[in-house]
């Protein structure tokens, strides 16, 4: 198994590849901002073809560039609908802070073909059985996407890739629209916790971790299983 992974250009969102192997298909995750020579790169240098693009939610740093990726190639963009408009109008998900910052200086567009993810659904793309964990509580259409990870430079049982949803030692901000503590709390009891200790959890920002280690040290996994409330979380767009 292949999984290459380098943040993008803004924000330092996590772009991920997924292969069975060099020179086979491919899956491509959240293709952020300035993102496509990097891409590129990655691609040729392990021989890979993208099937399809996977959205772990609609936000900017996470979809600018899977206009791009998907036209040059003709594959679909996969996305939840609960975040389905942030793909057409993606200032929807943006405080009016980060919309003024973006405003007229990014020109984004949306994907041709967009296909939807349900909860619980198994994809099976480029030879890989991808799981679909709905998650909300960053956006509306927050998603996990995991897969049997044997094989992988990690040889774990299983890999999750989470998003904004969990970071090595903290969770993606909900004080954004669509965004929803209660919705968060309750996507880590119920998606996140019941995880295996050796799930490799590869984010949608900062390093690699594991459920276990998150378990054990994250305050906002510590606050589902019952103790002291930590600080909101920043992390994210």
């Amino acid at each position: 198994m292949l999984v290459a992974g380098f943040p993008a250009d803004a924000f330092g969102t996590n772009c991920y590849v997924v292969a069975t192997a060099p020179g086979e298909q491919c899956v491509v995750v959240d293709p952020g901002i300035g993102v496509l020579d990097r891409l590129d790169a990655v691609l040729a240098e392990h021989r890979l073809h993208p099937a399809a693009v996977l959205l772990t939610h609609g936000h900017l740093d996470h979809t600018f560039s899977v206009a791009p990726v998907c036209g040059a190639r003709g594959i679909p963009a996969y996305v939840h609908p609960d975040d389905r408009e942030l793909l057409a109008d993606p200032a929807k998900g943006l405080s009016a802070d980060l919309a003024q910052l973006f405003g007229g200086r990014l020109p984004y567009t949306e994907p041709d073909d967009v296909a939807e993810l349900t909860d619980g659904a198994t994809l099976a793309l480029a030879g890989l059985e991808i799981t679909v964990d709905h998650a909300p509580g960053h956006t509306g259409g927050s998603v996990l996407f995991r897969m049997p990870g044997a094989g992988s430079p990690w040889e774990a049982e299983q890999i999750c890739l989470s998003g904004d949803v969990l970071f090595a030692g903290s969770i993606g901000r909900t004080d954004l629209p669509g965004g929803s503590m209660p919705r968060m709390l309750s996507s880590l009891r119920e998606k996140v916790l019941p995880l295996a200790d050796d799930t490799v959890v590869l984010p949608g920002h900062g390093p690699a971790t594991t459920i276990g280690r998150e378990r054990a040290t994250n305050p906002y996994l510590v606050e589902v299983a019952g103790t002291a409330r930590p600080a909101a979380p920043t992390r994210g767009l």
